[in-house]
């Protein structure tokens, strides 16, 4: 193995060791990742909520054991092999192995590092930008048309990842027209976008036959989570994602026009422009646009190792590297789950400004959304267990939950062989077993819904098991009854809600 092999061994393995060092183990996994982690059981083309290729890795996940340590590897997985993607970029561009080993550092101790804790389609969608950048690269230096159809298989899977890159390639178009025009004349250049479309045709075929669900979820991401979001803030958020390496990514940028040999790759700063600008008319979330920088980091690391290449400058290299680290882990305890909520409290009150916590509702809580998303689900599997076995045996007990959070928590979860947690909520709704007759039903509710008479009624009898207790839960106070013996046709009344 050569030295820059090596290297860059060591770094895959710090990023990965890393991403379990970053959670307590005292949290459970994030709300989100249990309807992910879901759809292994539900495979199809597409989802209300995402495309299908998170699905697939969910697969493989069940295949493992359906443990949270590989729902945790995958995305540091995917963050890796970005470094990966950077690390061969420099090498292309002819970057010595101190300049692979800063953007490495600069990439591992970032904004990443908070979202490869997470097994969400963010991960995968972040590593899809990096290559199809890396492929534009390869074309532009080497004028081979084979990139652009590697491109287009990176548009292609990186579509059924997730559709943000839609926005990616909205800011590339114009970014080449304006400084690589050329290219629009190139017949394999259509060739790679008809490659794209074919890889996405089956996902596009399901959205047709399920009348089109992405457009219902981004209106109501729209409606309910976007329009709390401040346009302002989206780009001061920008510099946060790497602010303790933004140096090496604002050399970077600035090297495309000082830098004579990065010249004909502008393509790369005008596509930041243009989608930076699509996102903010858009009110898009900050990290939405992560997945723009990671290739900045190689030309910008370039750049830095030619500016200190005198004898002064071989002081500053390893300042330059430390720097990132130094930040990181100062900064560490409050943007990550290293510590249990008390903690993490404790470190709210002596920094107030620097942990404003503000939630999707627009409101500032005590620790940040993501954290208290992964908290309480253990407890509330346990209670389901316990209103499970109170249920008549050989009946058919269905569990029905105010979220897809407290859907997934349950059966990822639950100790009791085949049960299985529904709700109206995502991509649910459509897996609602009714083949049999409801007999009994355990209702998951959420604080603030309680309930009703009308719903006890329906049935003999009912008892309330309990609630989530962990006060720094989002789901704290969320209540799990118990409703035994239906009077009436409980599938009748379901199959009307569905429908």
């Amino acid at each position: 193995m050569n030295q820059r092999n090596l290297y860059l061994t060591g770094f895959i393995l710090l990023k990965l060791v890393l991403q379990y060092l970053l959670i307590d183990p005292g949290y459970d996994l994030h709300r989100d990742e249990y309807l992910h982690l879901d759809q292994a059981h539900h495979l199809a083309w597409g989802y209300i909520s995402v495309p299908p290729v998170t699905s697939w890795f969910s697969y493989l996940i069940y295949l493992l054991g359906n443990t949270e340590f590989w729902a945790k590897f995958f995305p540091a997985l995917f963050g890796a092999l970005t470094i990966v993607l950077v690390w061969k970029a420099i090498e292309r561009l002819g970057g010595n192995i101190y300049a692979q080993s800063l953007a490495a550092i600069c990439l591992i101790f970032s904004a990443l590092a908070r979202l490869n804790i997470l097994f969400q389609p963010n991960s995968f969608d972040i590593l899809a930008w990096t290559f199809v950048f890396f492929c534009l690269l390869c074309h532009i230096q080497t004028d081979k048309n084979k990139w652009l159809y590697w491109l287009g298989i990176g548009i292609g899977f990186g579509f059924l990842n997730k559709y943000n890159i839609a926005f990616q390639v909205l800011g590339l178009l114009p970014a080449l027209w304006i400084s690589k025009r050329k290219v629009f004349k190139k017949p394999h250049f259509y060739g790679a976008f008809i490659v794209a479309f074919v890889i996405a045709l089956p996902n596009l075929i399901w959205q047709w036959q399920n009348d089109l669900p992405v457009i219902w979820h981004m209106r109501m991401l729209s409606q309910y989570q976007l329009v709390n979001v401040d346009r302002l803030d989206f780009l001061t958020e920008q510099f946060f994602f790497f602010f303790g390496s933004g140096f090496v990514l604002i050399l970077g940028l600035i090297s495309y026009f000082t830098y004579l040999p990065f010249r004909k790759y502008q393509p790369f700063f005008w596509s930041t422009v243009f989608t930076l600008s699509i996102f903010t008319y858009f009110r898009a979330k900050g990290y939405y646009a992560i997945g723009l920088y990671p290739i900045h980091f190689a030309f910008g690391a370039i750049y830095i190792s030619r500016l200190l290449q005198k004898s002064w400058g071989k002081h500053l290299k390893p300042i330059a590297m430390l720097i990132p680290i130094g930040l990181f882990i100062l900064s560490a305890p409050m943007t990550y789950p290293i510590g249990d909520p008390t903690y993490l409290k404790e470190v709210k009150s002596q920094h107030p400004n620097l942990m404003e916590n503000r939630w999707e509702d627009g409101e500032s809580h005590d620790l940040p959304q993501d954290f208290a998303d992964m908290l309480g689900w253990k407890e509330l599997a346990a209670k389901v267990d316990l209103a499970y076995s109170k249920a008549p045996q050989g009946e058919y007990t269905i569990i029905i939950c105010d979220n897809y959070g407290q859907a997934g928590a349950i059966n990822f979860y639950t100790k009791t062989k085949g049960l299985q947690a529904v709700t109206m909520n995502a991509d649910y709704v459509n897996w609602i077993d009714l083949s049999q007759e409801i007999k009994n039903v355990i209702l998951i509710r959420e604080a603030e819904d309680i309930v009703s008479e009308r719903e006890i009624s329906l049935f003999e009898k009912s008892e309330k098991i309990g609630t989530i207790t962990d006060p720094d839960a989002r789901e704290f106070g969320t209540s799990i009854h118990l409703l035994i013996g239906a009077k009436t046709d409980i599938n009748a009344i379901l199959t009307s809600e569905i429908g």
